[in-house]
């Protein structure tokens, strides 16, 4: 099985407003660049919608190593998704779960690979991290008018 690294990222101008998501995928010397922006959205659906994208631009099963600055991101899909699954879309609140629309697109684009999801500690020098963040923040900006 092939082995990517994908480093994801999110922003928002405005929570909610426009925003923007960036992701790069590496497979040994070989890199992609990903990005897109909705008009009208949440930080949290941004950093989930790179997430999604770039698992969804593997053609063939992976090992992956997913790297996000989201806490959101990876506790969502390593701690609390199999106990909002049980209970039926609800959370530890007893409130619907938010981006319920997202985790379930999450859950489907992981489905095929085997991830281990990274933390990586945002805005301190990380060169992809920060190279996902510039890609984010861009594409925000770009469908902001900026």
């Amino acid at each position: 099985m092939k082995h990517v690294e994908i480093f994801t990222d999110g922003a928002c101008k405005g929570n909610p407003g426009p925003g923007g998501w960036g992701a790069l995928l590496r497979m040994g010397r070989h890199e992609k660049e990903l990005h897109g922006a909705e008009p009208d959205t949440t930080n949290n659906r941004m950093e989930m919608t790179a997430a999604i994208r770039a698992l969804k631009a593997l053609i063939e099963p992976c090992e992956v190593t997913l790297h996000t600055d989201s806490r959101y991101l990876i506790d969502g899909m390593t701690k609390w998704i199999d106990g909002w699954q049980r209970k039926g879309w609800i959370n530890a609140s007893k409130k619907p779960v938010r981006n319920e629309d997202l985790w379930h697109e999450l859950i489907e684009a992981a489905a095929p690979h085997v991830i281990q999801w990274e933390w990586v500690k945002g805005h301190s020098g990380h060169d992809e991290n920060d190279r996902v963040d510039r890609l984010a923040s861009d594409a925000a900006d770009a469908i902001n008018g900026k």
